[in-house]
């Protein structure tokens, strides 16, 4: 039934876990070893820590029932934003050990680690631990991984062995782990299609993969016979390594009570917001590939510039010509604006320089920024700002002189 071979192919699932709560341990150490559970902002638990499960908390409970079952639980807002950080950045490590990568979603990855172990000089095992502990060292947050020769083996096997475990099934050892699976446990296989094969006294993984070929054309549609081939150890589903760009980027806007037409406020709001977004991008070690730059007019219309950056960055004096740039193609003298706003798109966590840059420039902006960050983070995030944000702030606010220490706006 089952291929003799230990490794016909060697694909890992990576799954995150509790990765939103992971997420705020790793940039608040208050909360380590304690109770803890997002979704405050919706009075619903999205995610929940171990500790929480243990004491009986369940993602979709209402926070208030949560509270009453364990009343030293802490319930934060989720940072959606925060979590996609954290997932690029895990994405990328995963490429450093492999080329083919597959995000399958925020907080999880299949990678193709066949042939890898001569590269590596060591087992699929010792390899997946490698990943785990630099996942670990580098982000403060922890993975399951599971190890097989199938995409469907290998997400159960990430499963087993939760949290921080390692789970390699081996050809010939896929009936030893399939007779303990619950059929409703396999991936793709859902509720409805459960009671089905339970109809049929199929109960476990291995009662479906021992299935005739058969029974599955005639009972199941056509993604069921891939899941059970490769419940049989036959790899049949694809790693999609195209990737995934909808939360790759990082936001920051400005909302006014009251409408604004004064240019030199509204782009001294716009650097403000490049500000914020880069600090944050500098926190997480990401740059942008491209910059967005948006307005919103006082009947809520909006209209954006995009620019692809020669160079991926997170300094705010090299992205302030190009955000000037895009501010004056849409900006219109005559209009009343809501709403500024910046994104950060297509980051990156790798640097990369165009033939013509400065390369020097370059550092010196990253020194620079550096300095810049470990003083704002002593003495508050406002501390040193460029002085065309801080100045347009004062306009606004009708003073003539910042009440903050600036930063002059020099060419790095």
């Amino acid at each position: 039934m089952f291929s003799v071979s230990s490794w016909p192919k060697a694909i890992a699932h990576i799954d995150a876990d509790a990765f939103f709560v992971e997420c705020e341990r790793a940039t608040n150490p208050y909360l380590k070893d304690r109770c803890v559970a997002t979704g405050k902002e919706r009075g619903i638990i999205t995610a929940l820590s171990y500790e929480a499960k243990a004491k009986g908390i369940k993602r979709g409970m209402m926070v208030y029932e949560a509270k009453r079952i364990c009343p030293e639980i802490v319930i934060i807002e989720s940072d959606y934003e925060k979590y996609s950080l954290f997932s690029i950045r895990m994405f990328d490590i995963l490429r450093r050990f492999s080329p083919v990568v597959e995000e399958y979603s925020v907080d999880e990855a299949f990678m193709n680690l066949t042939g890898l172990r001569r590269l590596y000089h060591s087992s699929y095992e010792k390899i997946a631990k490698t990943i785990q502990e630099t996942i670990k060292r580098e982000l403060d947050i922890s993975v399951s991984i599971g190890i097989a020769p199938t995409k469907v083996l290998a997400k159960l096997g990430s499963k087993l062995n939760k949290p921080y475990g390692i789970t390699a099934i081996k050809a010939k050892e896929i009936h030893i782990y399939l007779k303990n699976i619950r059929v409703e446990d396999i991936w793709g296989i859902g509720k409805n299609t459960a009671a089905l094969l339970y109809k049929f006294n199929i109960k476990t993984a291995l009662d479906f993969a021992n299935q005739n070929e058969y029974f599955i054309r005639r009972y199941l549609s056509k993604p069921y016979i891939a899941i059970y081939k490769e419940l049989k150890g036959e790899s049949v589903i694809p790693i999609d390594e195209k990737s995934k760009t909808s939360y790759k980027s990082i936001s920051k806007a400005k909302s006014f009570h009251k409408a604004i037409n004064d240019k030199d406020i509204l782009l001294g709001e716009l650097i403000n917001n490049l500000e914020k977004a880069c600090q944050k991008a500098r926190r997480y070690k990401l740059a942008a590939k491209r910059l967005i730059v948006f307005l919103k007019t006082d009947d809520f219309k909006t209209y954006t510039a995009k620019i692809k950056l020669k160079t991926a960055s997170n300094i705010p004096n090299i992205l302030t010509d190009s955000l000037k740039s895009g501010f004056m193609s849409i900006y219109k003298e005559n209009t009343s604006y809501r709403q500024t706003g910046v994104a950060l798109a297509e980051l990156t966590t790798k640097t990369m320089y165009d033939l013509f840059d400065n390369i020097d420039r370059i550092k010196k902006a990253n020194n620079l920024y550096e300095a810049v960050d470990k003083i704002n983070a002593t003495y508050g995030t406002k501390t040193i700002r460029l002085a065309r944000s801080d100045m347009a702030v004062e306009k606004k606010k009708g003073r003539k002189k910042p009440n903050v220490t600036i930063m002059k706006d020099i060419k790095v």
